[in-house]
């Protein structure tokens, strides 16, 4: 109920912009994106026929052409990858195979995970670390909604710093959990979040798994059980979340 409540929120702030985000050109280029997004990326037989088990390759490619996925039915959260982990996922699908290629589940939860355990913990195969990011004027899906998903394990700039790792809770509701604006990520260690994002932008870290669906669809899903799979942006995107 909270997030629907925050989607309708922004989607009044959109509306009440006219749909434009800051500059004409950013919102002409999130249209265009719309409209180009390959179906290789969102249909799951054309998925198959181009990126096989090469997932890293498959997110690289949702990066770099800015795809979004579609959350609670119509929320549209734009994949964003941190350039380190950008980095590692295109070496490893340069390679083609090998045991560092992203893991799809068939457990429809986290917690059905094998050695599942609530903890901070990320091994970018399994589980990510990742934050879901609200307000960023020019991302695409039209609503200002970012998925980033950052390297565990290693000294990335753009990753959880040390205090979202000790507070990390992502099983619990996130009504009760520790928001963060941009001043906080920067003076914990993301320097250039305001960059990035926008001074305005505040976010939720939360650890994200890949898993199948029925319909060999891919769905990214947070610990808490809130989860989107890949879909082209909507012509009238509050339309859509209204289900008009």
């Amino acid at each position: 109920m909270v997030r629907l409540i925050v989607a309708l929120l922004c989607m009044l702030a959109v509306v009440t912009s006219g749909f434009q985000s800051p500059s004409s050109k950013s919102a002409i280029g999130t249209e265009l994106r719309a409209a180009t997004m390959s179906s290789s990326l969102v249909e799951p037989a054309e998925r198959n026929t181009v990126y096989g088990e090469n997932i890293a390759k498959y997110l690289v490619d949702l990066h770099d052409n800015k795809g979004t996925f579609d959350f609670c039915g119509g929320m549209m959260f734009q994949l964003v990858l941190s350039e380190k982990l950008r980095d590692h996922l295109g070496k490893v699908a340069a390679s083609a195979g090998g045991d560092k290629q992203p893991v799809i589940a068939k457990e429809k939860r986290m917690n059905q995970l094998d050695q599942y355990s609530q903890t901070a913990e990320a091994d970018n195969i399994r589980i990510f670390h990742g934050r879901e990011i609200r307000r960023v004027p020019d991302a695409a899906g039209g609503m200002g909604f970012v998925l980033q998903l950052s390297m565990a394990n290693e000294k990335d700039p753009e990753g959880w710093s040390p205090q979202e790792i000790a507070r990390y809770d992502g099983w619990g509701h996130d009504s009760g959990r520790e928001w963060r604006k941009a001043d906080q990520y920067e003076s914990e260690g993301f320097r250039t979040f305001k960059e990035r994002f926008g001074a305005e932008a505040f976010g939720l870290h939360h650890r994200f798994y890949l898993h199948f669906d029925g319909m060999n669809r891919i769905w990214l899903a947070a610990e808490d059980g809130c989860e989107g799979t890949p879909g082209a942006t909507p012509a009238n995107p509050l339309r859509k979340l209204f289900g008009l």
